[in-house]
């Protein structure tokens, strides 16, 4: 409260939001603008705490808000790697591949948006083919474009083409992921993003950015200040009514040498803190992800995923984007470290799960069986639990030394290379309809044509 009501937060090339603004009642000062305490809550009274978003196959629907978390995987990396040709920058093909990826397991709830940059297509066209890929290799729900109000308009018509305009007016089919320019900046690209999305009642993700050093203070407690006041104030832009989500973006910097860092455990604490603050202003919380500076998939990579990862689904986050494939600072998409995040979101939702508290698993039927000083590796109780009892990471391998050095001593980075070929090779599309998918097609053809 007092950082918006004394510093306040500027709205830079967005005049029409200044008079927003100033029309619900805040001080406007050139491109300045400040709140007095509890105001900018006030205005973000009006989004829901929870909300549905429908996907392309109905089954694959997914609630956010409330005690639901759904997994989706990184967005934004300009780069892929993988084991066979190393870092190089991603294509539309890369593009098709991670929403296959994604499509195809059971530990991911959500398709995403950018899941790599697609280098080979125009910046003002390539929105176009994300947003059919989505479409058109996957039925679960997804993210669209935010590079440009009309890159947001024209994704939002896509998903009225694919799910009847009727449909998009009364129900959340599409996110987009917004961002702020911090710190306390909102410019005019993505506030004009944002504006689409709300304005078609489609939801909005408001996250800041913030490395703790240089886009906000090196202390979790003002970076966390920081953070939400900006997303408060960008929540409130996209008000009255329209879903919404809460998202957060804490990191921290290597301050001799002024390189971000990834899951370290200053921003994972402050993702506890922002899961509060989430939770007391009412609204479904983004946070987190499976966040690495490694270069490759290595130990670095998992050991700072897994302390990030787990903060967000400690601190209760409803939607965790960059689950599966962040590299490099997020500057690169990894195929290997995709499926071996896949492990660790595999592992999040028997976590997630929590214990059975029925008479059946407290197994009084097994301890009669085997008594005292036996083993239960044959009982009755284990043998009606052996294909559910444990999660069984498809990566991991639990042999004996010898035989994995018989098998060829494959490591774990070797082994996820295998698993993606074979994903990708056994690929099959979910069924879209014939006509559906023409007018999709017809739609993006003479945008695409333009310069």
């Amino acid at each position: 409260d007092e950082l918006l009501a004394t510093v306040g937060i500027e709205f830079h090339d967005d005049p029409e939001a200044l008079q927003l603004f100033r029309d619900a009642g805040a001080t406007v000062d050139g491109l300045r603008v400040r709140f007095d305490p509890g105001h900018v809550r006030a205005l973000c009274a009006t989004a829901p705490r929870e909300f549905t978003q429908l996907a392309r196959n109905p089954e694959r629907s997914v609630r956010i808000g409330g005690g639901n978390v759904v997994l989706a995987p990184t967005y934004g990396s300009p780069f892929v790697r993988d084991l066979a040709d190393g870092r190089r920058y991603a294509t539309i093909e890369d593009f098709r591949n991670f929403v296959k990826l994604s499509y195809a397991t059971p530990w991911l709830h959500h398709s995403g948006g950018t899941v790599c940059e697609p280098t080979d297509v125009p910046v003002n066209k390539r929105h176009l083919d994300m947003v059919y890929s989505h479409l058109r290799y996957s039925d679960k729900a997804f993210m669209g474009s935010v590079t440009a109000p009309s890159r947001a308009a024209d994704s939002i018509e896509l998903a009225r083409i694919a799910f009847g305009a009727d449909v998009v007016d009364r129900e959340c089919v599409i996110l987009g992921n917004v961002n702020v320019n911090s710190p306390l900046v909102w410019d005019a690209t993505m506030t004009g993003a944002l504006k689409t999305y709300a304005r078609a009642n489609q939801a909005p993700v408001v996250v800041p950015f913030i490395l703790g050093g240089a886009m906000g203070p090196v202390t979790t407690a003002g970076a966390v200040a920081q953070a939400h006041a900006e997303t408060l104030v960008g929540v409130a832009l996209g008000q009255p009514g329209s879903p919404v989500i809460y998202g957060n973006f804490l990191s921290s910097m290597a301050l001799r040498s002024g390189s971000p860092t990834f899951g370290t455990p200053e921003p994972a604490l402050g993702s506890l803190i922002v899961g509060q603050l989430a939770r007391r202003v009412g609204l479904p919380l983004r946070c987190s992800g499976a966040f690495t500076s490694s270069k490759v998939p290595d130990g670095q990579a998992m050991q700072e995923s897994a302390v990030s990862m787990m903060a967000a689904l400690l601190c209760g986050a409803n939607f965790i984007l960059h689950s599966a494939g962040w590299l490099e600072g997020g500057l690169a998409m990894g195929y290997e470290k995709f499926m071996m995040d896949l492990d660790l979101c595999g592992a999040a939702h028997t976590y997630l799960a929590g214990v059975d508290l029925s008479d059946d698993q407290f197994a009084l039927d097994g301890f009669a069986e085997v008594g005292p000083g036996k083993h239960f590796f044959g009982s009755q109780h284990t043998l009606r639990h052996y294909e559910t009892a444990f999660y069984d990471p498809p990566l991991s391998d639990n042999t004996s030394f010898e035989q994995w050095r018989d098998a060829g001593s494959a490591d774990t980075e070797e082994r996820a290379a295998q698993l993606c070929r074979s994903v990708l090779a056994d690929y099959e599309a979910p069924p879209i309809d014939h006509s559906g998918d023409e007018a999709l097609r017809d739609f993006a053809a003479p945008r695409k044509a333009e310069k």
